[in-house]
């Protein structure tokens, strides 16, 4: 069931979502291509900003390295083809893991059928062609890992090595990392709270969690900035001046067309935390809360919550459900809803099909070949680009952050752009300044004077279009997507 349902991710990510290109809708994918082949160019990673004008030189911790370098390669060997190839086996791992998690947390296999598809609906949100998705891998298998290994009353010193050596992969793919010790933290308060809370014997040692989170936190220390990435990371995350100006770190509009499943993975999600307090699995309980309270904050958290929180909840539902006191009628339907789901898994764990998994990356990399994934021109100024490539090599473009990143990429970062999604190198400041000039607030004509832009590539649709317009800037490009004006003096 595990490989059908990740068979299914890749099927639905290439044929239902958009295909390959799905991938490329956020300009992030282009200026982490380029990072990457930077890092390949010069055998060393970069210190100070290789895209911009605006902060030429400026200190940059490229602290998503290792997966900058891995999409890198994909890209040389088969373009966007290979990097759209990449991420999209490394959803379909994700989904493969995740029905695996709800196995070891003792899930029913007719359940995982029912959550899987709010699963998919929400993780759908982030199906990007970004670092974040090999952190989706490490935290369901962190999350695996305290489920199966903590119950053991010995941790081997192998096991604690290979925590800390996959959390120090974790450290230099994605700034997640630190959710490896904080889950091992949450469990070892379960494992403390539970005997207290029941007055039972306690049946799994705190001490091995604590363990593993020293573990964890060790390892992540293994990359090229060491502890100065935790307090990169934690500078970035605690900026509310600065996430207050980043879409994806906003509340989720559950009114927006198909909110209904990924509102459904939250209920689930917080019904299982509910659900484990009855099944004595308070750290659970205590995943349930902080993941779905983070998730109500912040879009970005959505995928994350859906895919902890439902195999939990999937585990502690069915321990409750295995355990209530029924009227006999209703006890009897129930066992039998309860044993066909071990029989399908039983039935399930028989057929082994580990070896399609060859053929099935194979066809998935022909598949998306097929559909030649590339930056959507209706999202993307791709067309522009033509025009842009007319420009002077100094030129002084003013853009999105969008268009920004879609420039990185389209000139391999040989043309300097004014602002991409590096929220964190760019900071809030620059963020509100830019925001006074594209939202044509009193004052913008003064900031835009004074940082000598020739040139402006801008979505049609931008305010900011006309109010250049008005000043006499000259049109050089326009279509449905972009438009390319010259300053007056240029």
């Amino acid at each position: 069931m595990a490989l059908s349902g990740a068979v299914v991710a890749l099927l639905y990510l290439l044929l239902c979502s958009g295909g390959g290109g799905a991938l490329f809708r956020d300009a992030d994918a282009g200026w982490h291509i380029r990072a990457g082949e930077l890092i390949l160019a010069n055998g060393t990673l970069p210190h100070s900003d290789p895209f911009s004008f605006s902060k030429p030189g400026a200190p940059w911790i490229a602290w998503e390295w290792g997966a900058d370098v891995l999409v890198a390669v994909a890209h040389r060997a088969a373009g966007l083809s290979g990097v759209a190839w990449l991420y999209a086996l490394a959803i379909a791992a994700s989904v493969w893991m995740w029905f695996r998690l709800n196995w070891v947390a003792g899930g029913n296999f007719l359940l995982a059928c029912l959550f899987a598809a709010p699963m998919l609906s929400t993780t759908n949100l982030h199906w990007l062609a970004r670092p974040h998705v090999f952190g989706w891998l490490a935290l369901l298998g962190m999350v695996w890992l305290c489920e199966m290994w903590g119950r053991r009353s010995r941790l081997p010193a192998l096991h604690l090595a290979a925590i800390a050596a996959t959390s120090a992969i974790w450290a230099n793919v994605h700034g997640s990392f630190f959710l490896a010790p904080l889950i091992a933290l949450v469990y070892a308060a379960g494992a403390w709270l539970r005997p207290r809370i029941w007055d039972c014997a306690p049946s799994v040692d705190a001490r091995q969690y604590l363990l593993i989170a020293i573990a964890a936190a060790l390892g992540s220390l293994a990359n090229p900035n060491g502890w100065q990435l935790h307090r990169h990371v934690f500078e970035y995350l605690t900026n509310s001046a600065l996430l207050d100006r980043i879409g994806e770190f906003q509340s989720f509009n559950f009114h927006a067309a198909g909110a209904t499943q990924i509102l459904l993975a939250l209920l689930l999600g917080a019904a299982g935390g509910f659900a484990a307090l009855t099944a004595r699995r308070p750290e659970r309980f205590l995943l349930a809360m902080l993941l779905t309270a983070a998730a109500l904050r912040s879009a970005r958290l959505l995928p994350i919550a859906a895919l902890v929180l439902l195999p939990l909840a999937n585990g502690s539902i069915t321990t409750v459900l295995a355990n209530a006191s029924l009227a006999p009628r209703l006890r009897a339907a129930l066992d039998n809803f309860l044993d066909y789901g071990l029989r399908l898994r039983a039935l399930d764990r028989r057929m082994n099909g580990y070896a399609l998994v060859p053929l099935l990356a194979l066809a998935a990399f022909f598949a998306i070949r097929a559909t030649h994934p590339a930056f959507a021109p209706d999202q993307f100024p791709v067309a522009a680009s033509s025009a842009v490539a007319t420009l002077p090599g100094d030129a002084r473009i003013f853009s999105s952050d969008k268009f920004g990143g879609y420039l990185i990429y389209r000139f391999a970062g040989a043309r300097k752009v004014f602002f991409d999604g590096r929220s964190d190198f760019y900071g809030a400041d620059f963020l509100r300044h830019y925001e006074r000039m594209v939202q044509v607030r009193p004052g913008w004509q003064r900031e835009f004077a004074s940082w000598g832009f020739t040139h402006a590539l801008l979505p049609a649709d931008f305010s900011l279009v006309p109010a250049l317009e008005a000043q006499g800037w000259r049109e050089l490009w326009r279509d449905h997507t972009a438009v390319l004006l010259e300053s007056p003096g240029a």
